[in-house]
């Protein structure tokens, strides 16, 4: 076999090349035994067993051409297979055959046109700046989380007052649209604390001003519903939460673990530093990554787009289907129709391609490169997770051809993390945010930094770092 390439397009965000083909007929012609022993298998002659008719025989019997066709149809994606990788051509998509010659007889030519992943620059790469939201606990959440507490040691207290926001109100409730109960909206004795909005638009407002022994009518349309409901209400009670003074005695009396007010509201503290240190380590990446995505001034390739696309709602659908929920199902009761529910998919799909080409486009930049070392570290951590030995797994990726798609992607993570070594990272006030903490540096399980190829979506032809396809066995 003999082939060449030539550029045919070659435009921002666009790259598209044509292998011409060239297959002697000798070569060729084992093809088409092979399909011969193919069709031997499908007929039936007197005299021979299945499978074991000789192609002569065949050949007088149905001629030449229903061969050569199937042999056409199984060894053209063979031989452009193994062209695409003498060219090292980085398909994006399924190529365009047109056969040029060697249907009937003679040597077999074909043209085949590839769209292939285009190479991008993205100026200011190593200027970025994240915003990711403050890591220390702030003195008013530490006072919330304080009030979160007392309320669990809290005492409700009758009140003769009018109904406050953040009274606790026993109500006696009911619904209606046309004389038939609202269901789930008819009950006695509801404890319900005002200012939840937990009921309708405009219902805590209704409360508000009342009194125990008061009979409130009016009309409110109840959450999650789009018809107007008929309420009555009847106040039984009101009641305030009194909360316990904060003193070192109510916490030694009440919190086990700590027996002084300051020590309390120091671990409170310290639960809500490691809360939103948790928060802006899941962040930083999603958002160093967008950063790097809207510096891509091109427009991301359809058909990259509608292969992330593809893969985004078979990944839902079975994420749906293993809670035992239809993709229907979950669509209707988040008030979402189908087209509206793939177009925000395609919106993610669409910053998933810039995102792979624009981290391709760092690692280029960078000089950075996968050796051997790099491999077989990625082949170890990846025999761990499917429990088999690093050998096995990498026999798999060698048998499916997969080595240069796991390259690219530890290429790819590799590129993201020079990114995530240099991106500036500041607060919401402006002050930098200590790097080695998020990416906890010296912490055993190197939380938030051991990405595990997250943060950047697979697109393109990449095989997926779940190895399904792939035969470990």
């Amino acid at each position: 076999m003999k082939s060449t390439l030539e550029n045919v397009e070659e435009a921002p965000g666009k790259r598209v090349v044509k292998l011409s083909l060239t297959v002697d007929e000798a070569e060729f012609d084992r093809d088409v035994d092979k399909a011969f022993r193919k069709i031997a298998n499908e007929v039936r002659l007197p005299g021979f067993r299945a499978g074991k008719v000789p192609r002569k025989v065949l050949e007088a019997r149905i001629g030449l051409a229903p061969a050569r066709e199937q042999a056409l149809r199984d060894a053209i994606p063979n031989y452009l297979a193994s062209a695409v990788r003498e060219h090292d051509i980085d398909l994006i998509a399924t190529p365009q055959v047109d056969i040029k010659n060697g249907t009937e007889t003679g040597p077999v030519e074909f043209d085949a046109t590839c769209e292939v992943r285009p190479e991008i620059s993205v100026p200011g790469y190593g200027g970025l700046r994240v915003e990711l939201p403050t890591i220390g606990a702030s003195g008013d959440e530490i006072e919330e989380a304080v009030v979160v507490e007392l309320r669990r040691h809290g005492a409700l207290v009758d009140v003769d007052r009018e109904i406050q926001s953040g009274d606790q109100a026993t109500l006696t409730l009911s619904a209606s649209r046309d004389g038939d109960p609202v269901p789930g909206l008819n009950t006695e004795d509801w404890l319900y604390e005002v200012g939840r909005g937990w009921v309708a638009p405009g219902f805590d407002a209704e409360l508000l001003g009342a009194k125990a022994g008061d009979d409130l009518t009016f009309v409110a349309t109840p959450n999650g519903t789009e018809e107007p409901a008929d309420f009555t209400v009847h106040v039984e009670k009101v009641q305030e939460m009194v909360l316990p003074v904060l003193t070192d005695t109510w916490v030694d009396e009440n919190i086990g673990e700590f027996d002084t007010a300051d020590a309390f509201r120091a671990s409170l503290a310290e639960r809500i530093d490691a809360t939103k240190l948790n928060q802006a380590r899941n962040q930083f990446i999603e958002r160093a990554t967008s950063a790097l995505a809207d510096l891509v001034d091109v427009e991301p390739p359809e058909s990259m787009v509608s292969g992330d696309l593809q893969q985004r709602v078979q990944n839902t659908v079975q994420q749906f289907q293993s809670q035992g929920i239809s993709i229907e199902q979950w669509l209707q009761a988040t008030g979402q129709d189908t087209g509206s529910f793939i177009e925000t998919l395609k919106v993610q799909s669409a910053k998933a391609v810039k995102v792979d080409l624009a981290l391709r486009a760092v690692a280029t930049a960078e000089d950075i490169e996968v050796d051997d070392d790099d491999l077989e570290k990625e082949y170890a951590r990846i025999a761990m997770q499917v429990r088999q030995k690093a050998s096995q797994v990498r026999k798999a990726y060698e048998s499916n051809d997969a080595v240069t798609d796991l390259k690219a992607q530890i290429r790819k993570t590799k590129a993201l993390d020079w990114l995530l070594e240099h991106v500036e990272i500041v607060d919401t006030t402006g002050a930098p945010v200590d790097r080695d903490l998020l990416l906890a540096r010296g912490e055993h399980d190197h939380a938030g930094h051991d990405h595990d190829h997250a943060g950047h979506d697979h697109v393109g032809h990449d095989h997926d770092h779940d190895h399904e396809g792939h035969d470990h066995d």
